[in-house]
């Protein structure tokens, strides 16, 4: 049987006070990436910018090794994690871009990445990427898509030397529709994409477009991850684990565990909301909530009745927490389905 996980995204905190920003002294910085920006580099002469580019690398690897290693100490439901898509900065820019097809760095990557895949494998951590908001791999601007596969493609880059990306979904590299050519889009842009790139790539439903009735267009082409916050700021719909879109759903994964992901609306928009009633979508709107607003992410999963109907879909899926909180949101919604009997 497979192991019913809860994970987080990218970000490993240690208290309350980390939520809004780690300090460089604290001990989870040794989890986290850094980073820098093209302005940065831009003013620097060519050592010193390949200098610091190195070292991010370096760093960014170890810390996402250490971060998995950490993962790996938790309870098996636990072992999930989205790593973060900035270790290797500035990969796709035009400028920089040179830097990291430079054959010793290419040969770091190789295999200080594969340690970090082996590593992921043998503590049994479920991975996954996510691609920023601009990578839209159906937008009608043919420069886009073709930016856009480039940016895919460094995910997929990292999951080849991570030793993933060999079979279907041994790895989730999520995206959204997002571009007006709809899931045609998609469909047009997957042959284009690199065997990795195909055996990883999943589509997730948006909040405000293209919702999951549009994403299932393409179920039988690529896996769809079910945002189930998202479904409901878009439907108004606390959306059963047995509708028969969350079958089509399940299907879409072909044998594999699917993944859905988690969000609530955040506290300090629904202020003063009883923690034990479920927000009801269409009562907000009339009373002068905007959709804009509710679609954030919330610091901690602050309602109990909503957390009972999220930790319902674990039966079927993985699921991705998308707060604020990281993982200690998901400690405690994992808290909450051990109390429920649901992680067996």
């Amino acid at each position: 049987m497979n192991t019913k996980r809860i994970g987080f995204a990218c970000k490993w905190i240690d208290s309350l006070d980390q939520v809004n920003g780690i300090k460089p002294l604290d001990d989870a910085k040794q989890y986290n990436t850094g980073s820098t920006t093209v302005a940065w580099l831009n003013r620097q002469t060519k050592e010193v910018a390949e200098e610091k580019l190195w070292d991010l690398m370096v760093g960014n690897i170890e810390s996402t090794r250490k971060l998995i290693e950490r993962i790996g100490t938790l309870d098996g439901n636990l072992r999930m994690v989205r790593i973060s898509s900035d270790i290797l900065p500035v990969y796709t820019q035009s400028d920089w871009s040179y830097f990291w097809r430079k054959p010793d760095v290419v040969s770091y990557c190789e295999q200080a990445l594969g340690k970090v895949g082996e590593l992921a494998r043998m503590l049994d951590v479920r991975l996954s990427f996510h691609p920023g908001q601009f990578t839209v791999l159906a937008s009608d601007n043919d420069d886009i898509v073709h930016r856009s596969i480039a940016e895919f493609e460094y995910h997929a880059d990292m999951i080849r030397w991570m030793g993933y990306g060999q079979r279907f979904q041994d790895f989730k590299c999520n995206v959204h529709i997002a571009g007006r050519r709809g899931a045609q889009g998609i469909r047009d842009v997957y042959p284009k994409l690199s065997v990795e790139a195909r055996n990883t790539i999943t589509i997730e439903n948006e909040e405000m477009k293209h919702g999951l009735v549009d994403c299932l267009e393409l179920y039988d082409l690529v896996p769809i991850v079910l945002d189930i916050h998202h479904h409901w700021v878009r439907e108004g719909e606390y959306i059963s684990s047995n509708d028969p879109r969350v079958a089509k759903v399940i299907e879409s994964w072909r044998g594999v565990r699917p993944a859905c992901h988690y969000s609530v609306s955040r506290e300090d928009v629904l202020v003063g909301h009883a923690t034990d009633v479920a927000p009801n979508y269409q009562q907000l709107l009339e009373t002068g909530y905007k959709k804009s607003k509710m679609r954030a992410h919330s610091d901690f999963y602050w309602n109990t009745v909503v957390n009972d109907w999220a930790l319902e879909h674990l039966a079927w899926a993985d699921i991705m927490c998308e707060a604020k909180g990281k993982n200690l949101a998901s400690f405690a919604l994992y808290e909450r389905a051990k109390d429920l009997g649901l992680t067996s």
